[in-house]
């Protein structure tokens, strides 16, 4: 079992905690358990239910109507929401109830249906990159079993990695983008998943991985000279030095521009020096591909 704070369900559901207290004061729905000093914790079962109800008013359904619906009739009434943003929403809250559940089988099944149905890169965009951007803020306060993170990333990555290799672009573009996560920086599904958009693109990508030494990233930058460094960084070990390692790439590599997105890029909030360049949302990523 999981134990989940107020605010993992406020990042996870898009609700203000506020709202999640109010809700648990007037309804019967949401009846989270207490530690020994009184501080608010939630159960898989508590995040399944707030993430249904979540939907269900996100689309028109108010509160108190909810709170009298059973079980049956809140998975009947998310089954008939009709509009596309809701049905990729409610997979991508499937799958989280999937990961927290530790059921792979149905983890991978919800993912490749979807991908029958809308193809890998509608996949990729519409769900796995959604459910990446949720889940993070677990991953980095650690609210994931690493059991769980496990098990949902192998599966992302075997789905990223046929799409990669699936990938044949009718067109080429007179670009090179070399692709790395810097030592301690293990989650690569970001940038795989760059990795894809840009073979998608016609881009010449080279991809180094995760973990990579700065020496040896400046060493393929002397001989490649590809025209952008990009990095996707989510959760690097705790010896790891976000300043410091922009500081290396401003001194050493400071004739190309290093593009870093995730959830470091986004939570960052001191001035940032050339070359770096922060892509904080998918719609900044999207753009820089577009524009390549």
């Amino acid at each position: 079992m999981n134990s989940f704070t107020i605010k993992d369900l406020e990042n996870l559901s898009g609700i203000k905690a506020h709202t999640l207290r109010i809700w648990e004061q007037r309804y019967h729905f949401l009846k989270p358990h207490r530690t020994e000093t009184n501080i608010r914790y939630y159960t898989n079962e508590e995040l399944k239910i707030i993430l249904n109800i979540s939907l269900l008013n996100k689309y028109g359904f108010k509160i108190s109507h909810i709170d009298k619906m059973s079980e049956e009739d809140i998975n009947e009434n998310i089954l008939k929401l009709n509009y596309q943003d809701a049905k990729q929403e409610r997979i991508v809250n499937e799958l989280i109830q999937h990961m927290v559940e530790l059921n792979s089988r149905a983890f991978e099944k919800t993912l490749t249906s979807y991908i029958g149905e809308h193809g890998i890169e509608k996949t990729i965009t519409q769900v796995i990159f959604k459910y990446m951007e949720k889940i993070g803020v677990l991953w980095l306060t650690n609210h994931i079993n690493p059991a769980q993170e496990h098990l949902v990333t192998n599966i992302i990555r075997q789905k990223l990695i046929v799409g990669i290799e699936g990938t044949d672009s009718s067109i080429s573009i007179n670009k090179t983008v070399l692709l790395f996560l810097p030592e301690s920086e293990y989650h690569e599904l970001g940038l795989l998943f760059m990795y894809y958009l840009l073979k998608k693109k016609g881009v010449d990508a080279i991809y180094l991985g995760c973990n990579v030494p700065l020496a040896d990233v400046a060493y393929v930058v002397k001989v490649k000279k590809p025209d952008y460094l990009y990095c996707h960084i989510t959760r690097p070990a705790s010896n790891f030095n976000f300043d410091k390692f922009m500081g290396f790439i401003s001194k050493n590599l400071s004739e190309t521009p290093c593009i870093i997105s995730g959830l470091l890029a986004q939570n960052y909030e001191k001035k940032i020096h050339s070359p770096i360049i922060f892509k904080r949302n998918i719609q900044d990523v999207m753009s820089f591909i577009y524009n390549l």
